[in-house]
């Protein structure tokens, strides 16, 4: 699979912009679309670096989300409609995802004993030994962009990303807070 070609946002709007927003807002403001843009674009570089890595593995974040349920679920298999709702997809486009990784031998699927309404998904040994190597390798990748953050940074950034993700639900109306996951049966 192809890697996706990559996004780019501007550092930020144009110098005339950036004037005629001094002359109307106040530095508070200004000083907080400067952390939206900044977060857009270090948003936006993380998506490119990410979708590249999984290219390079198992070629998409999308596909990678999938493997990783299978692979954490060892021998119980996944529901697909459990797949649906971990990646906030339609049935859709699951479906298409699990058709291709059933073609390249990596995962299969099984009609459910106790329902045969759905469907589970397993990975195969195949789909295990490459997710084992794309673990590992885009861990080390992990490490290695986050390497001058120490742990008490990634603490606070994770706390501040949590705060500026609730003060965005919170003014789109929303609640954009985790939900639980439902407990493995």
């Amino acid at each position: 699979m192809p890697p996706r070609a990559s996004h780019r946002l501007p550092p930020g709007p144009p110098p005339a912009v950036v004037e005629a927003l001094r002359k109307q807002l106040p530095a508070r403001d200004l000083q907080a679309l400067g952390v939206v843009i900044g977060l857009r674009t270090a948003a936006q570089q993380v998506e490119n670096a990410v979708t590249q890595w999984m290219a390079g593995t198992v070629g998409s974040p999308a596909r990678f989300q999938i493997l990783a349920l299978l692979w954490a679920s060892e021998t119980t298999g996944v529901p697909h409609k459990d797949i649906v709702a971990a990646l906030g997809v339609t049935r859709a486009t699951v479906s298409g995802l699990m058709a291709a990784l059933q073609r390249e031998g990596l995962a299969t699927s099984s009609v459910d004993s106790e329902d045969r309404r759905n469907l589970i998904a397993n990975l195969t040994a195949k789909g295990r030994a490459i997710m084992e190597k794309a673990v590992a390798a885009n861990a080390a990748r992990l490490r290695s962009a986050l390497a001058p953050l120490s742990a008490d940074d990634l603490k606070t950034v994770s706390l501040l990303l949590q705060r500026i993700r609730q003060g965005f639900a919170a003014s789109s109306g929303r609640n954009d807070q985790p939900r639980p996951r439902p407990k493995a049966r």
